[in-house]
């Protein structure tokens, strides 16, 4: 895997990065889409496959990239399929910081040190090129605007950044809420960035231990009656 082109985890974390503030948006949720956009780049690199709702390993070779081959290699160990929301709900402590510290090295963000209430110290990340930024949301909003199908890394994109809610940070108020319900309907557009989006809802709404149909059961890939999350319901 070239470097040259970003990966599904580093433009969700770019789309989450707020400009005015230098913090990420839904911190919480924004863990576990790291998580899945870990194996939806993993997919797209034609290393894993979805196996009804589980995950599967189709070529261990490394990709060349750090963070995604240890995902990799875990998933190997595992000797068989693993259910994605079972993956996606596993500890992933760090991932968030780990991704901003690579954006850093890359001189994609920097650092910029503060204290809280005057004491405790913080960390905030300042975009370095505002146009990388842009383009991630050039893409994300031409698939909304036109309605055109999107190739499947943007799909993927908007799937993840529905199922984690970035879209009342990217489209907020009441104008916003017809791009809300648009970004949610791209998910049907990538069967696997639906499978892992609604893995993602799933851990949040603590259905992790309720198996789900096949992501390839319903419509376009997306189970053919997917659970509403409260995000789901909020974006309408």
């Amino acid at each position: 895997m070239g470097r040259s082109r970003r990966t599904l985890p580093e433009e969700l974390l770019l789309l989450a990065l707020d400009p005015a503030t230098g913090t990420t948006a839904q911190p919480q949720s924004l863990d576990l889409g790291l998580a899945g956009a870990q194996l939806v780049e993993l997919a797209l690199a034609g290393r894993i496959a979805p196996d009804g709702d589980r995950i599967a390993v189709v070529m261990p070779r490394p990709t060349g990239d750090p963070t995604l081959d240890s995902a990799l290699e875990l998933l190997r160990r595992r000797g068989s399929p693993v259910r994605a929301v079972h993956w996606i709900g596993g500890p992933r402590l760090g991932l968030r910081q780990t991704y901003l510290s690579h954006l850093e090295r890359c001189g994609m963000v920097h650092a910029v040190e503060g204290q809280m209430c005057g004491v405790l110290p913080t960390t905030r990340y300042q975009a370095t090129d505002t146009a990388i930024s842009r383009e991630i949301r050039t893409r994300l909003d031409s698939a909304i605007r036109t309605g055109v199908p999107p190739d499947p890394r943007t799909a993927a994109l908007a799937a993840l950044a529905h199922a984690v809610g970035l879209g009342k940070h990217l489209y907020p108020g009441n104008e916003g809420r017809s791009s809300r319900s648009r970004l949610r309907d791209l998910i049907r557009h990538d069967p696997m960035g639906g499978l892992v989006a609604h893995a993602v809802m799933d851990v949040q709404n603590g259905a992790g231990a309720q198996p789900r149909r096949s992501a390839a059961a319903g419509a376009g890939g997306v189970p053919s009656q997917p659970r509403r999350s409260p995000m789901a319901r909020a974006a309408m």
